[in-house]
């Protein structure tokens, strides 16, 4: 069983970096393609970024694209999401999550794609 741990969110303002981090547990974190979804109050959940098992394919939601980068480190079990040049529309509850066992497309932009999810860490943009 995989379990996700978010880490590296917090409060920054409007044009500024934040680092996102994924910690998974479990020997098989290099075999499943993995993704960033956000939610923010009264809204739905939202993808923002997918990678694959491999890192050969990277995929991005519209409102990010150019400003995040989604990338992972197999040998350390862990999965990222640079954030530059954030607007404080990208204040949410930020969730790393792995894909099913079976799916094979590189990337998934449904939360139905994906059966296991970390608790979120809250990123807050002031303006």
């Amino acid at each position: 069983q995989v379990h996700l741990v978010e880490s590296g969110g917090g409060l920054v303002q409007a044009g500024g970096s934040l680092r996102l981090s994924c910690a998974a547990s479990g020997r098989t974190f290099s075999t499943y393609a993995m993704g960033w979804f956000r939610q923010a109050p009264g809204k739905e959940r939202e993808f923002v970024a997918g990678i694959s098992w491999n890192r050969g394919v990277t995929y991005y939601g519209d409102s990010v694209k150019g400003r995040f980068t989604v990338s992972r480190d197999n040998a350390k079990n862990t999965l990222y999401l640079q954030m530059n040049s954030l607007k404080p529309e990208d204040t949410a509850l930020y969730y790393c999550a792995k894909v099913k066992a079976g799916y094979l497309t590189p990337v998934y932009t449904t939360p139905e794609s994906y059966d296991v999810w970390g608790q979120g860490t809250q990123v807050t943009v002031s303006s």
